[in-house]
């Protein structure tokens, strides 16, 4: 990705439920983050089993309430299905395609050998099976996360990703290359939990020609065992009238000027912090632990 293009970053909330103080530190992280550049907001729906309309509109109104504004035009995923569907065609001419209809329980139990064995070698039922990319081709890549440093990422020791479940629904790894290219995204902001998938989504970007956007992995709030956010009063729903000190908790977690004590809506404390924002406050940080 050039350094001289403007920059363009994204959030990409899943309307599965509410917002909770992790998606809030993802979304002020990569607000934040674009300085005067543009933030767009996507709507991940690939899933619409679990994403239901009442839930996006919620999780608007919550972003409104918390003073994070976007531009108006807004993609969802769920109404790109023939464009993903395109995206897996190149794919195949490009690196290959195959079914694999191992269950998540099988792989963690065989490790990689499963499918770089068995499923490239016998024809698995497509109806039945998920749809996987060849990925034994690719040149290894190296991406120079901004905060978590340099992270090479070798085909070979991959899994082969994922691009269609075996329920037809194109898988997130694939959607959001094919968006971040199309929307010319040149940063990409969020958890650090989520950076195990950039060597998938690096690979893809790789097979189908497409930019390598820069990479920020924001430190994960965890509890104070090291697991995620329990269902407790930390992964409960935002609540408008909280928004100012829950913004100004998510700035202390990550370690950045305390605004004015005098700032008290959401939209001017997030203006003080726009040119105020530092990512080496928290470099080389993946986990933020919660107090007990």
């Amino acid at each position: 990705m050039s350094l001289s293009a403007p920059y363009v970053g994204r959030f990409a909330p899943t309307p599965s439920g509410s917002l909770h103080l992790g998606s809030l530190l993802a979304a002020v992280g990569s607000w934040l983050d674009a300085g005067d550049g543009v933030c767009l907001l996507r709507i991940d729906d690939l899933d619409t089993t679990r994403c239901r309309p009442d839930y996006e509109r919620a999780v608007l109104r919550t972003l409104d309430t918390f003073g994070l504004r976007y531009p108006e035009t807004v993609i969802r995923q769920s109404a790109r299905t023939a464009t993903y569907a395109a995206a897996v065609t190149r794919l195949g001419a490009s690196v290959g395609l195959f079914h694999c209809d191992c269950t998540r329980r099988e792989l963690s139990g065989e490790g990689e050998s499963c499918c770089l064995k068995d499923c490239r070698d016998r024809r698995c039922d497509p109806t039945t099976s998920s749809l996987r990319a060849d990925l034994r081709t690719l040149s290894p890549v190296t991406v120079i996360d901004r905060s978590l440093g340099e992270r090479h990422f070798d085909p070979l020791t991959q899994r082969d990703v994922i691009v269609r479940r075996r329920d037809g629904v194109h898988t997130y790894a694939l959607a959001t290359v094919i968006d971040d290219a199309e929307q010319g995204v040149t940063d990409v902001v969020r958890g650090a939990d989520l950076l195990p998938s950039t060597a998938w989504q690096v690979a893809l970007q790789q097979a189908l020609g497409l930019p390598i956007p820069r990479y920020l992995h924001l430190p994960v709030l965890v509890e104070p065992d090291g697991s995620k956010l329990a269902k407790s009063r930390r992964s409960a729903a935002l609540e408008s009238a909280q928004s100012l000190p829950q913004l100004r908790q998510v700035l202390r977690w990550l370690a950045q000027d305390e605004p004015p004590a005098a700032i008290d809506t959401a939209s001017e404390l997030l203006s003080w912090m726009k040119p105020r924002w530092d990512p080496a406050r928290f470099a080389g940080s993946s986990v933020i632990t919660l107090e007990a």
